[in-house]
């Protein structure tokens, strides 16, 4: 900015006989005149004339002013800024230029100021920043065009995007630097993270971080931890960012005495320590504690008492090293429901968003029976009294329909791709309905489903589906079979991780495209049936992931029963279940098991589609349908009634960077199938030997779905069985 000039010929007191203006093009001398705090008539004053100047700059219509006294006559001479005709960006290519002008204040038709200029290249540079871009350098340029206007044009170097070239930490001894790095979101920049931002510096991915680290030391017993700084320092050429934890461990706590404590009448503390999540002796975890809060408030709630607070005291022994822990079960404040206000719902129905809350109007608040709903802000406000409050619900909608497509490969299907449409929130009532159509070189399938999460206003999944299905079963028995049905279902949750589902399903199967090679059980079979099938199945899950889990049970049981209408007459057992116990740091141990029984009843006979059948997925190391009876004479296979598998397996690491998704797999794999239907005059090879395998694999979780590799050796298996080495598999949805 220009020095501001003030020259006064005459010397303080001089009497002011008149004022003129000089210099100005677009600005009215009245306007001027309004800044000045000399008016004619009135001795000079230098005090005076400086806060004139300062008030004619703080407009910003000036780039230079200054005031002289000529004999009696103060002249006030102006330097007009410039008129913006244009804003312009050259050399910007990752952000568009709507995009950068929507940012900066100064525009065309505007007053051009030196200091808005330098203001809108500070703004600028904080937009490349947060894409990543520290290095970036924006030189501002003046193009000086006629009548006092100019073009404005920002010229940008945007530079590479700044990663992060390490991340270090200071004062950890119980994990090391690559377990610290694996707990918080924020990467280290590598090739392979192009799909990924988690590379680039982002102060508010640091303080996520801070907050990752903190939970993952107190669910690992630190109760003191705490991160004493989390510094960014960008290296001198710019190009990238080293990130430094400091933080202090403290001691590892073990969990003391537990106990329950409560003030209600009629409590029994010792049903209420069933619900205490956490042991004596276990290492402290506050993910428990708060776990077990809620547990408590659950349970009482549900014995009628509406007004709950539970607060766990904690009393740390640091001689000991334990935390002693009483959960205080008091009356909380009494306040009730009066109105519930949701607003910003343009499709969905009110009723839906109600039926998310475990409260309705005129219930006792409870901030724990808050029910969850995505994309959505709830605050309480004073109702009109002071017992009372008002929720306002502010939900943000978003698209809820979705097309996708997917692909894959695998040894056993082979090629497979896959087109859906799918609408989760039909006529905004909530509803989901789904058309998919998937396509692969052994089967294909049609499939509509249709579920209404709340069935008859209450929290009951119910819906159908309505299915064609074909399969190429060439290569395993010489038939194909395609069937044609619909399924009517219903579904509902015990507990968090309890949950049950009936089921009726009719379809039509036809077995077809016979070859005249094939076995005679086979050729006997060809033609129609109908099934008509009712089935159970209860659930048991606390795996922490679907996939790939690291902690957690699964067990499920299935019963059905088939009969009329259908021809086909038969009792079906299955069940399965699995375990996944972390053992050292990465490194997860598993045990899984399957077992099943079909019986035929009513004198008919149990037909090839309704069979189990083992062998590739279902038990590693052999082809499809490779394990159980076999027609001796043409290798068909023709299914059993029982069946059991178990597979014991361990995943650990390569040596890659954990975020890679790479991990090794070693497991050893059992089962057998027996229980063919005799035939006369067929030969049946027909074994409950139990089959062992062993072996080890590659899984990597890459950004275009998970890729699986397996190298089997069969160890113990019947000579007529048949054997697959290799198992690879491949699938991805977009």
């Amino acid at each position: 900015m220009p020095a501001v000039a003030q020259r006064a010929t005459g010397g303080a007191g001089t009497m002011i006989s008149a004022v003129q203006i000089q210099g100005n093009v677009r600005a009215e001398p009245e306007t001027i005149r309004s800044y000045l705090q000399l008016k004619e008539g009135q001795p000079y004053d230098p005090a005076a004339a400086d806060r004139s100047l300062k008030a004619l700059f703080s407009t910003g219509l000036f780039s230079d002013v200054s005031i002289d006294m000529q004999g009696s006559t103060m002249v006030v001479k102006v330097t007009e800024n410039p008129i913006i005709n244009r804003v312009a960006f050259e050399g910007n290519r990752k952000i568009e230029d709507d995009k950068l002008r929507d940012e900066i204040q100064s525009k065309a038709r505007t007053v051009f100021t030196r200091a808005r200029v330098q203001a809108d290249v500070e703004r600028l540079l904080s937009i490349y920043r947060r894409s990543g871009r520290y290095n970036a350098v924006i030189d501002p340029k003046i193009i000086k065009l006629e009548q006092g206007r100019v073009d404005l044009v920002f010229e940008i170097n945007e530079g590479d995007v700044t990663g992060i070239k390490r991340i270090s930490f200071v004062g950890n001894k119980a994990f090391g630097d690559g377990t610290l790095r694996g707990k918080i979101r924020t990467v280290e920049s590598a090739w392979w993270r192009f799909l990924s931002s988690d590379d680039r510096f982002d102060p508010d991915r640091l303080n996520l971080d801070r907050e990752m680290l903190r939970k993952f030391y107190l669910s690992e017993g630190y109760a003191d931890f705490r991160v004493e700084s989390a510094i960014a320092e960008l290296a001198p050429d710019r190009d990238g960012f080293f990130i430094t934890f400091t933080i202090n461990e403290g001691e590892r706590y073990k969990f003391g005495k537990i106990d329950v404590a409560t003030r209600f009448q009629g409590l029994d503390v010792d049903t209420l320590k069933s619900y205490v999540t956490m042991n004596e002796g276990d290492w402290y975890d506050a993910g428990e504690v708060d776990k077990t809060v809620t547990a408590l408030s659950d349970a009482v709630g549900s014995l009628g008492y509406a007004f709950v607070d539970v607060r766990p005291n904690m009393r740390r022994n640091r001689e000991t090293h334990t935390i002693d822990i009483t959960f205080d079960i008091q009356e909380g404040p009494r306040v009730y429901v009066e109105r519930i206000d949701i607003s910003g719902n343009t499709r969905t129905l009110d009723k839906v968003i109600r039926r998310e809350f475990r409260l309705a109007e005129g219930d006792a608040f409870s901030t724990a029976r808050i029910g969850f709903f995505e994309k959505v802000d709830i605050s309480a406000a004073p109702g009109s009294a002071p017992d009372k409050t008002n929720l306002q619900v502010n939900v943000t909608e978003q698209s809820t329909g979705e097309i996708s497509f997917g692909a894959g490969y695998s040894s056993v299907g082979g090629i497979l791709g896959d087109i859906s449409v799918r609408e989760r929130n039909l006529l905004g009532k909530g509803q989901d309905i789904r058309l998919g159509l998937s396509l692969g070189t052994l089967s294909t399938l049609i499939d509509l489903s249709f579920t209404e999460p709340y069935f008859l206003d209450r929290p009951l999944a119910a819906g159908f589906d309505i299915f064609r299905t074909t399969n190429d079963r060439q290569a395993v028995a010489s038939y194909s079979d395609r069937s044609i049905g619909f399924a009517l279902r219903a579904g509902w949750a015990y507990t968090e991780h309890t949950s049950q589902t009936l089921r009726y399903t009719l379809r039509q199967t036809d077995i077809y495209n016979v070859q005249p090679w094939a076995s005679q059980v086979v050729q006997s079979q060809a033609g129609s049936s109908v099934t008509s099938e009712v089935s159970e199945t209860l659930a048991w899950d606390t795996r922490d992931q679907r996939l790939n889990p690291t902690k957690g049970w699964l067990l499920r049981n299935t019963l059905a029963v088939a009969g009329p209408p259908g021809n086909n007459y038969y009792f079906r057992v299955t069940a399965d279940g699995a375990i996944y116990q972390p053992i050292v740091e990465d490194f997860i141990a598993s045990l899984s098991a399957s077992l099943g029984v079909i019986a035929p009843f009513n004198g008919t006979l149990l037909r090839l589609n309704n069979r189990f059948f083992l062998g590739g997925d279902s038990l590693p190391g052999w082809a499809v349908g490779g394990a159980g009876p076999r027609d001796g004479n043409t290798g068909d296979s023709l299914g059993g009634q029982y069946f059991y598998t178990g597979m014991g397996e361990l995943s650990f690491p390569l040596g890659f960077p954990k975020e890679i998704g790479i991990v090794g797999k070693a497991f050893v794999d059992v089962g057998s199938l027996w229980g063919a239907i005799q035939q006369s005059g067929v030969s049946i090879l027909d074994s409950s030997l139990m089959r062992v395998g062993t072996g080890f694999g590659i899984q990597w979780l890459s950004p275009f779905g998970p890729i699986r590799i397996d190298y089997t050796v069969p160890l113990v298996y019947q000579p007529y069985d048949r054997l697959q080495n290799i198992r690879f598999s491949f699938g991805t949805r977009f």
